[in-house]
């Protein structure tokens, strides 16, 4: 993987990319979700690297991509997305994003419906504004002051332990997390921007319609939130296949990730032959 930047008005945004083959074939584009890095993906690009054009970043103000201006919306992030997928000459991007990178992925759907190839969905949930209580968005967007003053020691063991189910799993969040160490003020206004822009866009209550092929994947142990109910609720009105994932939990990709990449595979053979 080549680590590079692309330039914001806000910052800059360090990703990785690795190009294997010549087009054609579906770019994967793996997006972490809030607070973790690019590091969340490692064993899905070891996976498929040899095989496919693949693209993961730290999320603006994330680990590398920081400092960073925090006064971006979730479309920004949206777009400026799309700005290194343009640079990288990125033409069937799928897009795989893990919680919050599940949110942006379908923001990039709604500002870009032609350009996406596929979209899988890792522990994330659908951003339409009727899937919400009035009470989760003034929670959303109120969470700041909450990490700010939570004691940083119980914070890292809830965000590790709570997160994932494996050893692995969760040393992994641990290392991410411990990126903030020592800056629990960064940590909090990092987490307390990413849930706000987040009720900022359901809020906004576009249509989110995603207009390619779509995957949903749960762990069956994600308790962060209100994710499992999200998922039924998400399959049920939209009929797009949603696959359990057995002692998972949030970062079921972590968890399981035997599991999870042979059902990426398995999607992105079902794109090729369509």
């Amino acid at each position: 993987m080549t680590e590079k930047i692309y330039n914001t008005p806000n910052g800059k945004i360090h990703y990785w990319v690795s190009k294997k083959t010549n087009g054609g074939e579906a770019e994967l584009v793996f997006l972490p979700g809030l607070t973790a890095d690019h590091r969340l993906f490692d064993k899905q690009i070891e996976y498929f690297e040899d095989s496919y054009n693949v693209l993961v970043w730290d999320a603006p103000g994330h680990a590398a991509s920081y400092p960073f201006e925090m006064t971006f919306s979730l479309s920004d992030k949206a777009k400026w997305l799309d700005g290194i997928l343009t640079a990288e000459a990125f033409r069937k991007p799928v897009i795989i994003g893990q919680s919050m990178g599940g949110y942006v992925g379908q923001a990039y759907s709604e500002l870009f419906p032609k350009k996406l190839n596929g979209f899988i969905s890792i522990d994330s949930a659908p951003l339409q504004r009727k899937y919400v209580t009035s009470a989760e968005l003034w929670l959303l967007k109120r969470m700041e002051p909450v990490y700010r003053h939570y004691p940083w020691k119980l914070l890292l063991k809830s965000g590790t332990k709570g997160i994932a189910m494996t050893d692995y799993g969760r040393k992994l969040m641990y290392d991410m997390m411990t990126v903030y160490s020592g800056d629990q003020e960064r940590y909090a206004k990092l987490s307390g921007h990413g849930f706000r822009i987040l009720a900022e866009a359901m809020e906004a209550d576009l249509p989110y319609k995603l207009e390619c092929p779509a995957l949903l994947i749960c762990g069956e142990k994600d308790h962060a939130g209100s994710c499992i109910r999200y998922n039924k609720a998400w399959h049920k009105n939209t009929g797009i296949r949603l696959e359990w994932i057995e002692g998972a939990g949030h970062n079921s990709n972590t968890d399981k990730p035997e599991v999870v990449n042979s059902l990426i595979e398995d999607f992105l053979c079902g794109i090729k032959e369509k």
